[in-house]
């Protein structure tokens, strides 16, 4: 008996055993910190990858709204396109079952940087992107053997909003071509000009392009100017080259106008000397700005800022006798800006033109060959240099921009839904200065028009951006050439 006695209480001293409940316990433990571990970092990588692709859908969804072209339907198939969707770009088998949802948004925030919402389809100028994926655990649920409620999976929530427009994209070289024909020299009476000319007002609207572009990189806007939007005026009719500084010295005063020249499609550039007829009033210039950076006040002392008017003279004026003939400046436009893009590797070509669109000069000079309808590339409608079909003739000079790489807006400052008078033949005859306008812009999202002007007031609408003053005009001309850009979630 006290054999037994001694063996039953040698058993309860012994230590032998115990550790092993701690260790049951403690298995539980690191179990979970290594679920912990292990499954938030993958669920942290998998955020990463959804915010990522989030990111790229939103981009891809503004730039579709961008497009004048764009509907609710043509905006969720871009954005589900970049997104890690199945059947989407950024799939990821990362992330199953994600899901994504679209917004089309107007944001003041946006709408500050001059990108408006009634240039689109959708009236918006912002997407917003929601992408959810569900992620499967692998450690944490092993809890479940213990008895633990765990999480099988981990539900993950990424947003992302993109403006249409806004971020600085590759440099650009823009010849501006202003109508200096009698015309232009009327008052419009329209409440948005002021009662000024149109001259005048078309000025203004060139002003706030120049505030609106980038003269020097952002690196060098502190320091030695690098151009990055260089930009040249042109003006038609043309004026006597050694007089140009006329139109660009104060006080300013009109040059000498001699008779329309036809420089040849395509020929090499050369500036014009002498008294010869130049259709360029300023070569490219960087030094438009005195800060050096978009938003700064215009220089009064730049060739640019004096012709435009941002200084104490008047600038550019309506010499006119010589009616409108527009043709042979878009081709000189052209020629220089080839030039100028050899001098700025790659940079981009744009020109933006202002006019009423109604050509119809008798007072052009036809030398050289005459290049006949269907002839070069593109396959031109109608022959030039002629007197007849001169509306024609412009749309055929802007085609030929295009095609080279240029993208032309064209900007109608009262245009009439009649005119174009010289046009009595070719495929196009009888059609309106309205229409030329509209067919020499690059895409109908790049034709822009005053309709609100006095002169022909109502007669020639914008489809793509309706109502717009010239001032907006302008500031929406400059967003084309940026690129999609991210903005802050939760922006109004």
């Amino acid at each position: 008996m006290r054999k037994r006695f001694r063996s039953l209480l040698r058993a309860i001293q012994r230590q032998d055993g115990q550790v092993l409940p701690w260790m049951a316990l403690l298995t539980v433990l690191f179990l979970g910190m290594a679920g912990l571990t292990l499954d938030l970092g993958h669920a942290y990588v998998c955020y990463r990858e959804l915010q990522a692709s989030t990111d790229a859908a939103a981009l891809a969804g503004a730039y579709q709204l961008s497009l004048p072209t764009a509907t609710t339907g043509s905006l969720d198939a871009a954005v589900q396109a970049a997104s890690s969707m199945t059947g989407g770009k950024n799939v990821n088998i990362n992330l199953p079952q994600a899901n994504v949802t679209t917004t089309a948004e107007c944001l003041n925030y946006v709408t500050a940087s001059g990108v408006i919402c009634t240039g689109t389809a959708l009236d918006a100028n912002a997407v917003q992107v929601v992408q959810t994926a569900v992620v499967p655990t692998y450690f944490i649920r092993a809890l479940a053997a213990f008895g633990i409620n765990s999480a099988s999976s981990i539900t993950l929530k990424a947003e992302s909003t993109a403006a249409a427009k806004g971020a600085q994209n590759a440099p650009y070289n823009i010849a501006i071509i202003i109508d200096t024909t009698a015309s232009m020299g009327t008052v419009d009476s329209d409440a948005a000009c002021g009662g000024k000319t149109r001259i005048d007002c078309a000025l203004s609207g060139v002003q706030t392009l120049l505030q609106a572009l980038s003269p020097c990189s952002v690196a060098s806007e502190k320091g030695t100017c690098v151009g990055f939007d260089t930009v040249s005026l042109f003006t038609f009719p043309n004026i006597q080259a050694n007089a140009a500084s006329d139109d660009t010295s104060c006080p300013t005063k009109n040059p000498p106008i001699p008779n329309y020249t036809t420089p040849a499609r395509g020929a090499t550039w050369t500036a014009p000397t002498g008294t010869a007829g130049t259709y360029q009033v300023t070569g490219f210039l960087d030094n438009y700005s005195n800060t050096n950076a978009a938003g700064g006040t215009l220089s009064t002392t730049s060739a640019l800022g004096v012709a435009t008017g941002a200084s104490t003279c008047k600038g550019l004026q309506t010499p006119g006798g010589d009616g409108t003939y527009y043709a042979a400046a878009i081709y000189a436009a052209q020629s220089s800006l080839i030039a100028d893009q050899l001098n700025n590797p790659g940079s981009l070509n744009a020109m933006v033109i202002v006019s009423d669109g109604d050509a119809d000069s008798g007072n052009i000079t036809v030398t050289g060959t005459v290049q006949a309808a269907g002839t070069g590339s593109p396959a031109f409608t109608v022959a030039y240099p002629s007197t007849t079909d001169q509306c024609q003739q412009a749309i055929d000079a802007a085609k030929y921009a295009s095609a080279n790489g240029t993208t032309v807006y064209t900007i109608a400052y009262g245009a009439a839904n009649s005119g174009c008078a010289s046009d009595k033949s070719g495929p196009l005859k009888g059609l309106s200065p309205c229409t030329a306008l509209q067919d020499m812009a690059t895409n109908l999202g790049d034709f822009y028009s005053d309709s609100n002007s006095s002169q022909n007031k109502g007669q020639c609408g914008a489809p793509d951006h309706p109502s717009l003053t010239l001032n907006q005009i302008f500031t929406n001309v400059q967003t084309g050439f940026t690129n999609s850009r991210l903005i802050p979630n939760g922006v109004t």
